[in-house]
């Protein structure tokens, strides 16, 4: 065979060479050389400083626990923008505090990637809580609310009994909920208002939790909701930052408990994001109207950037994580 020839090996490596080097002269075009496939492509490119209102936000305040509705701006929760695929289908799952926040933006996210979901919230909370369970049927999967008060054993275990009553199981439990009320001097805290707080937020997730184990099978998940604040408390949230920090010591000891079982048990810890929590007594007016101005991105987050969290710690490609603190804290690097 002549060496030279058309179909030489020679000749072929080279040409080879010739499409490899061009290919990659092509992928390190600047993207406004090939802006027809970015546009066709590419996902929309945002600036995270400018994707949401910037403070300073209006002063406002609402009576404990406080609606998502009646804030000024409202919160995106991803009802316009999630979009699910399929992540979750057939999955159950429990979440507290669901009318609002990080646990709305948990319901939406679940709901659209095929999760059917029982949501918890107190009474007052009512109209949010009508308005997720409505985009949860959209997306033709059940809903289930619960409306209680956490402080109460009694609810907490009948909350875990209700959802695998409708649900025919559970797979998914986000202890979410949380109460938080500032307050400035430790000689104005009364113990009925710090027992509130590690009542909502201590005892109800181990009620809860405790009550569902029995129903979790090899592959599910515990997620719990704790804080920056668990990491760098501030001085007005003396018994919340307690709580936080308690939350994400329960996450890494329930992991190393129900490993063998299969169970894995994780946290999300948010920096400053805005939600009723903020405008029903958790900071003050100066706080509300600055709120995340000191941080890198220089906003408060939403709750609908934490979504995706969720969703990855729940879906079975997470399946090595736990006993882990995902944080979503504005650049500040907590945790």
């Amino acid at each position: 065979m002549n060496p030279d020839g058309p179909l030489s090996r020679r000749k072929l490596v080279r040409l080879i060479g010739v499409g490899i080097t061009g290919a990659a002269l092509t992928d390190s075009l600047p993207a406004e050389q090939d802006g027809s496939r970015s546009a066709s492509n590419g996902a929309p490119f945002v600036d995270p400083t400018s994707k949401y209102p910037r403070p300073p936000y209006p002063s406002q305040t609402q009576p404990w626990p406080g609606l998502a509705g009646k804030m000024n701006p409202r919160p995106d929760h991803g009802e316009t923008s999630y979009k699910g695929s399929g992540r979750l289908a057939g999955r159950k799952a429990l979440i507290t505090g669901g009318d609002s926040g990080m646990g709305r933006a948990t319901a939406i996210a679940y709901a659209r990637e095929g999760a059917d979901v029982a949501i918890s919230y107190y009474p007052a909370e009512e109209p949010d809580a009508a308005e997720v369970v409505e985009l949860i049927k959209r997306e033709n999967r059940k809903a289930v609310p619960v409306p209680g008060d956490l402080r109460q054993e009694s609810y907490c275990r009948d909350l875990v009994a209700k959802a695998v009553q409708s649900l025919g199981g559970l797979d998914i439990v986000v202890s979410n909920a949380g109460r938080q009320q500032q307050c400035e001097d430790i000689l104005k805290l009364t113990t009925e208002a710090f027992d509130a707080t590690m009542k909502t937020n201590i005892y109800a997730p181990f009620w809860i939790i405790q009550a569902a184990v029995p129903h979790l099978r090899p592959g599910s998940c515990i997620i719990a909701t704790t804080s920056e604040q668990a990491y760098d408390p501030a001085p007005n949230l003396y018994d919340y930052a307690q709580t936080k920090a308690a939350t994400m010591n329960f996450v890494k000891s329930l992991a190393k408990q129900l490993g063998p079982r299969g169970i894995r048990v994780n946290g999300v810890a948010p920096g400053p994001i805005w939600t009723p929590l903020q405008v029903s007594g958790g900071a003050t007016q100066e706080h509300v109207i600055h709120f995340g101005e000191d941080f890198p991105l220089k906003r408060a987050g939403q709750p609908a950037e934490l979504a995706s969290i969720y969703v990855q710690l729940a879906a079975n490609d997470g399946s090595y994580t736990s006993g882990n603190i995902y944080g979503a804290g504005g650049g500040k690097g907590q945790p």
